[in-house]
């Protein structure tokens, strides 16, 4: 009958507050720097045009200093055939989204963890609640959908103190959402 329940997330939307705020019995929210970004992640926007997206990604990856690497796409379909691409051109590579069964996402999740994959190609399906501690780079091969699932996105870099990049790559349609 007694007992606490912690929630911990990088941000908090509205609709949670208020699930929080309904179930949850005098609930207490504590931020930490919850409007400074990390000052161990350096950011960059690439542009280019939608063809050239993974070309350039082929690029980035050879010359490059990574120790693992997290690119995010928007669809399953994308995620799948970066993933291809990548291996095709040679790299140690693993998919995760939604639609693999639930023993596919843990065997991606355990060699991407363990090292046996340098990439990992996903949707937000790994933005959130994903603890990787040697991830250097995140590539935000599409635009997230907004300034949440960015901070969720990049968040899985630059932790416990290391240095992380976050590249996002930005075609014109997406002018609006750099704003």
């Amino acid at each position: 009958s007694k007992r606490q329940t912690l929630f911990f997330s990088a941000t908090m939307p509205k609709d949670i507050k208020l699930l929080a705020h309904d179930i949850l019995r005098d609930p207490a929210i504590v931020q930490v720097d919850h409007a400074v970004p990390l000052s161990t992640i350096s950011h960059a926007l690439y542009p280019v045009d939608r063809q050239q997206k993974t070309a350039l990604l082929m690029e980035i990856l050879r010359h490059t200093d990574t120790e693992s690497v997290l690119v995010f796409t928007r669809t399953k379909q994308r995620a799948r055939l970066v993933a291809q691409q990548l291996k095709k051109d040679g790299y140690n590579v693993t998919s995760l989204q939604g639609d693999m069964s639930q023993r596919n996402r843990q065997g991606a999740m355990n060699g991407f963890r363990n090292g046996t994959y340098k990439i990992l190609v996903a949707t937000d399906i790994a933005a959130r609640g994903i603890d990787v501690s040697r991830i250097s780079h995140v590539i935000n091969y599409d635009m997230p959908d907004g300034t949440d699932s960015y901070i969720h996105r990049i968040g899985r870099t630059g932790r416990i103190g290391k240095n992380g990049d976050a590249f996002t790559f930005v075609t014109g349609e997406d002018n609006a959402a750099v704003r």
